[in-house]
């Protein structure tokens, strides 16, 4: 099907249906309108999904048909059925989308963390231009372990999920301006460069990595989506989809960026007790690192799974949840 023809005729329809949905007190005409433009719409919709699957096109008309079965049928308040949709498909499917953005951050980061890690363990004077060699002595000798244990769990935990979640809040927020995403990377790279090569300079290399490792795999992880998703953002912005204004692009990656944001404050709850908890426990290294290592796998189970699940459905949570997560089905009997 000639897709740019069938946009130019159905065009004027779905920015009336649009129209009709904001209005605050329709009146029984409006009404009857409506629900004509909605049936409609919903049948385009499937028509495109079937004969000319255009992504971004599908995904506006998806949120159209969406406002208008919401304005329709009335706002529901929140369920526990809404809980559960969010969960399983809202936002592993807002991280599985984002995939290309935050493996690229992911790869990026850590391929610069190694190399400092690298440079600062064979030119230890770099180090100690840093942080000073008491510093560096103490790091070694009790401060990077004694990190862990220096505060109660509970508070520490409570620390570091308040900590990171900031962290990846700053990432979203400020993706669009894209230096300050990048500048927060580097930071945490410096960090880990700086430490881990002082670590691995000293013969404590088992020490650094035994630590960092059972909850670093999954904090991480959640700042790469963070990042990730900020700079998706900001792409929005630079190159929009064709069929979309740059403001049209940003509000609907910013959409997704909430359902990310909201989705981290758990990951990184999990990450925080993983760290005030498991970290410092006085058990093997390889039990501590496995827990570690299985949590993180299970986190990119649960996106890779329910994520591609949820871009298969015929309306997925990105596109409704201003809604309140309704579904496109049969056009209701009434309006409320």
């Amino acid at each position: 099907m000639d897709l740019d023809a069938y946009v130019a005729e159905h065009e004027h329809e779905w920015r009336r249906l649009e129209r009709l949905c904001r209005r605050r007190r329709p009146d029984a005409d409006e009404i009857d309108e409506l629900v004509a433009l909605y049936q409609r719409a919903a049948t385009q919709l499937s028509v495109l999904r079937s004969r000319a699957p255009d992504p971004v096109l599908v995904n506006r008309l998806s949120q159209l048909v969406l406002l208008a079965r919401a304005r329709i049928a009335g706002r529901r308040g929140p369920s526990w059925a809404a809980v559960g949709r969010f969960l399983t498909v809202g936002f592993p499917g807002a991280v599985y989308r984002a995939w290309p953005w935050w493996c690229a951050v992911s790869t990026g980061f850590t391929a610069l963390s190694f190399f400092l890690i690298w440079y600062v363990a064979g030119n230890p004077q770099t180090a100690a231009a840093l942080i000073g060699p008491e510093a560096a002595a103490d790091l070694v000798d009790s401060g990077f372990a004694g990190y862990y244990t220096e505060f109660s769990a509970p508070t520490f935990a409570f620390h570091l999920w308040t900590h990171n979640a900031w962290v990846a809040a700053q990432c979203l927020a400020s993706g669009v301006l894209v230096v300050p995403v990048l500048y927060l990377l580097w930071q945490n790279a410096l960090n880990i460069g700086v430490v881990g090569g002082v670590m691995v300079a000293y013969g404590r290399a088992d020490v650094f990595f035994g630590l960092v490792s059972p909850h670093g795999l999954l904090e991480l992880t959640g700042v790469f989506v963070a990042a990730g998703v900020g700079l998706r953002t900001a792409w929005a912005w630079i190159a929009p989809p064709a069929r979309l204004t740059r403001g049209q692009a940003v509000a609907e990656a910013g959409r997704s960026a909430v359902l990310v944001a909201v989705g981290l404050v758990g990951l990184f709850a999990v990450s925080a007790v993983l760290e005030a908890f498991v970290t410092p426990a006085p058990v093997p290294t390889a039990l501590r690192v496995g827990i570690g290592a299985a949590v993180w796998l299970a986190f990119l189970a649960y996106v890779v799974l329910l994520g591609h699940r949820a871009t298969l459905q015929p309306g997925d949570f990105a596109d409704d949840h201003e809604v309140g997560g309704a579904e496109v089905g049969p056009p209701p009997p009434s309006i409320s």
